[in-house]
């Protein structure tokens, strides 16, 4: 879909998509979907419940961040599997774009983001971990639109 399909008020009212944290991690994540490496992404069912958030559903539209708060992109959701991580299957995982070819070195990856200060003050536990039953939300998006091609 060209950039010009999204009017302003059509991105005004998406939903944000924000990938990671400001810093490093979003602008590796964001130029991976923006290359169309990344179709996938992973999330916890805990951080929906702490925002009060519904989970994703297919179909759904967000409008892509990067670390400087700018919208770059409008993805859809075109799958989403709620599944315990030990279940998170391999294909998921290349499917997030982040050079990972096996299982445990993501799970580890993820774990040090999870385990982080960051993501622990966002949820308000300080001793937070995850373990092989912690709910997971398995996404799937496609790339509708970059918005920086708008320009």
């Amino acid at each position: 879909m060209p950039a010009d399909s999204f009017s302003s008020a059509d991105l005004a009212s998406m939903p944000r998509a924000e990938f990671g944290f400001p810093g490093p991690l979003r602008d590796q994540l964001v130029t991976a979907i923006l290359s169309g490496a990344k179709t996938s992404t992973t999330s916890l069912v805990v951080d929906y419940e702490y925002g009060g958030e519904p989970l994703p559903r297919v179909g759904n539209r967000a409008v892509v961040v990067d670390s400087d708060d700018r919208p770059v992109a409008v993805i859809e959701v075109t799958q989403v599997r709620v599944v315990p991580l030990a279940q998170v299957d391999l294909g998921h995982v290349v499917d997030e774009g982040e050079g990972h070819t096996s299982v445990g070195d993501w799970r580890a990856g993820h774990e040090r983001f999870w385990h982080s200060e960051e993501m622990r003050a966002g949820l308000g536990e300080p001793e937070f971990t995850v373990d092989d039953a912690t709910l997971a939300v398995l996404e799937r998006f496609r790339l509708l639109t970059d918005l920086r091609l708008a320009d």
